[in-house]
């Protein structure tokens, strides 16, 4: 009775942790995840333009990796093309340039037909665009020990 009573506890022990992990799994880390999809925002809106239902399905919950032109950007959001609506991570840091092509990677959320946008979220700026500035302190320092020979 009693050697059938341990095992029924650590039978449920081990059912209780495995629940457990099961219920409350780590999130997805977009960031660290290779996207399942690289495009240009323009062909990833062809999609959208031609099907949307078909194209929504084959996105949703899918990293996608995408380069456009940014139209908007504010504290937490960074909108591509005028139509791809961007979520950044909270710890992101915002880099996005207006008007400059930017890279950003994020999980598609939906499409939304009222608005007409594509959103994403958890969103990351993969091309910071830093270099754009053409004098860092590097280069600065080498051009004025350059002019002092």
């Amino acid at each position: 009775m009693k050697k059938t009573l341990l095992i029924v506890l650590i039978c449920l022990a081990i059912a209780t942790i495995f629940g457990y992990n099961y219920i409350y799994q780590d999130h997805r880390d977009i960031k660290t995840e290779e996207a399942n999809f690289k495009l240009e925002s323009s062909a990833f809106l062809v999609e959208f333009e031609k099907d949307a239902e078909v194209a929504q399905k084959k996105y949703l919950n899918k990293s996608i990796e995408l380069t456009g032109i940014t139209t908007e950007v504010s504290i937490s959001t960074i909108t591509l093309n005028s139509i791809i609506f961007c979520t950044l991570n909270p710890n992101q840091s915002h880099q996005a340039t207006l008007n400059k092509q930017t890279t950003i990677k994020g999980r598609f959320i939906g499409y939304d037909d009222l608005l007409e946008e594509i959103k994403l979220d958890q969103t990351t700026i993969l091309n910071p665009l830093l270099h754009e500035t053409p004098f860092t302190v590097i280069n600065i320092f080498t051009l004025v020990c350059i002019c002092a020979r």
